[in-house]
């Protein structure tokens, strides 16, 4: 009988482990479609942009000769390597990094071209990589959208968009942006 409880226990266990995990996956990462071997899939997650203090993710590592002088940092090149988490908090289950480089390149608004890709490090998409790239306007507490180019490991093939939600966090030297993606990728 001792058995058959321990077992049973064991089976719960397991089974409330699996829920848990399907849930947070679900949490951030569902497909929407799927038509043969593409599938369509919706994933929803925070890129934490550290602009300052002593662990900032975003760097300047070039400044035109224009820059100084214009209002909106033309020609200012920066890298970043931002933390993704599931959830807005900072200490909240990291799923990858954001990496790439934005270039200030509208000499009339804040705006960036940027070339990045999400770099998964989550079981299921582990290495895998989403490539955006396009117009990227720094509108603090505002929508906008940028074009997937490409995938690798799980999103090759990739297509799509991303929306990003910028908030300004300031006592923290921060901004949260929250990333909406929609991508259609060639199953394995």
């Amino acid at each position: 009988m001792a058995k058959v409880i321990f077992l049973t226990l064991m089976v719960i266990s397991s089974l409330s482990i699996a829920i848990h995990a399907a849930k947070n996956e679900e949490s951030w990462f569902q497909i929407i479609s799927n038509h043969g071997n593409e599938k369509t899939a919706k994933l929803h997650f925070y890129n934490q942009n550290l602009v300052g203090g002593e662990n900032k993710t975003v760097y300047e590592v070039v400044r035109g000769s224009i820059t100084s002088d214009s209002l909106f940092s033309f020609g200012s090149i920066l890298v970043l390597d931002n933390l993704v988490t599931v959830e807005p908090d900072l200490k909240s289950e990291p799923i990858g990094r954001f990496q790439g480089v934005a270039t200030s390149a509208d000499l009339k608004a804040t705006a960036a071209d940027l070339n990045a890709y999400f770099y998964f490090m989550s079981a299921g998409v582990n290495g895998s990589t989403i490539s955006i790239s396009g117009r990227n306007p720094v509108v603090m507490n505002g929508v906008f959208e940028l074009a997937i180019v490409g995938g690798t490991g799980m999103f090759r093939f990739a297509r799509g968009y991303v929306i990003k939600n910028y908030t300004t966090i300031v006592e923290n030297e921060y901004q949260l942006v929250e990333c909406t993606i929609y991508v259609t990728y060639m199953d394995n």
